[in-house]
């Protein structure tokens, strides 16, 4: 039997159905759970989906259980971040109030291999994660370069396809790689950055750059696209020629450093102004942007992977407080994709075969 209409407190008498009303529900629920279905890739196998970029990493690096898929070797930091308070006229998010937020995070070197040398990439990354007062938390993924070398999900595949090992040489082919960049010239940018910036000699003198764009909304309702960039106080260095021969001075370097007292970057929010592309990461915006020094991130110390508190963060970028939102870049739903199945996988692993041993050097940003 349908139950009788009920009135609508917000409409005068005029009555809904229930049934309606919960089929509409239901309905609208299924919808949500196909896009989530589809974005994973369970209803088109076929599709580019995120166990295949995680397969693809593990056959491009090796199997290595207990270690993230991308960015395994790095090390724990811990800190804090001093904000000024400036960067709540962009953001109503309570990071950017005046005052203290404690910040976990970890240093990496690109790559799923938790033994490459330092040397392995010309690139370094920063993830972080800001732990806000009110349990909130704004998570990070940054790299060293201010663009990054592809634009979509599926030229990020390509790329990871063209870097695998020949098994005659157990080297990437050199000549895919070739072609992959001839395909690609949204590539361009990122291979001009790298030949003109040579990497640095300590993670200490590097900036490093959000890369995607995020939507920044005011208390006043107003929405910005924003990037930012982590600017350091250290000044920049090249890497050595004793450095190059080296393997492991990363870790090494930084310690030292932390010795003599914490280390400190300046958050720099870049606004976008109309025109500016917020959804293709491998484009820079003009250097004349309003730029805003939100406040001062500080690194006190550093942790191993085996025990410190990076170990067991997802740093998933789509995971930030009121007052920041994703943009519509395709990067950034992809990074979580496979982020959140990298996570799961290695800790799956580790609780399967507690016997594996994770050095300092471990770790990921997924």
């Amino acid at each position: 039997m349908t139950p009788p209409p009920v009135p609508n407190p917000r409409s005068g008498d005029q009555p809904i159905c229930v049934p309606c009303r919960l089929a509409a529900i239901g309905a609208a629920v299924l919808a949500l759970a196909a896009g989530f279905a589809y974005t994973a890739g369970w209803l088109t196998p076929a599709r580019l989906s995120a166990p295949r970029i995680i397969d693809t990493f593990e056959a491009v690096a090796g199997q290595h259980p207990g270690y993230r898929r991308n960015h395994a070797k790095g090390l724990c930091v811990e800190g804090y971040f001093d904000s000024k308070g400036n960067g709540a006229a962009l953001s109503h998010a309570a990071v950017f109030a005046p005052g203290r937020t404690p910040v976990s995070g970890r240093f990496a070197v690109p790559g799923g291999n938790p033994s490459a040398p330092d040397t392995s990439s010309p690139v370094r990354s920063l993830a972080l994660q800001f732990r806000l007062q009110d349990g909130e938390q704004w998570r990070t993924g940054m790299n060293s370069t201010p663009v990054f070398a592809v634009h979509t999900p599926a030229q990020f595949y390509q790329q990871l396809l063209a870097a695998k090992p020949d098994p005659a040489t157990g080297k990437p082919d050199p000549a895919k790689l070739k072609a992959f960049y001839a395909a690609n010239p949204e590539t361009l940018p990122f291979q001009r950055w790298v030949k003109a910036h040579p990497p640095s000699s300590s993670l200490a003198n590097a900036a490093y750059y959000s890369i995607n764009a995020f939507l920044f909304t005011d208390a006043h309702g107003t929405t910005r696209a924003v990037r930012w960039a982590v600017v350091p106080d250290t000044p920049y260095a090249p890497v050595s020629a004793a450095q190059q021969a080296e393997k492991n001075f990363l870790a090494a370097d930084l310690d030292e450093r932390l010795q003599h007292g914490p280390l400190r970057w300046h958050l720099l929010l870049s606004v976008a102004q109309p025109g500016d592309p917020i959804n293709d990461a491998t484009l820079q915006w003009p250097d004349d942007r309003q730029r805003v020094d939100a406040g001062t991130l500080v690194i006190e110390r550093t942790t191993s992977q085996e025990d410190g508190t990076c170990r067991d963060i997802n740093f998933d970028p789509t995971i930030v407080p009121a007052g920041i939102a994703p943009s519509d870049d395709p990067l950034l739903a992809a990074r979580s994709a496979a982020y959140a199945l990298s996570y799961k996988r290695r800790t799956r692993e580790e609780a399967l075969h507690p016997e594996i041993h994770r050095v300092q050097t471990t770790g990921e940003h997924s």
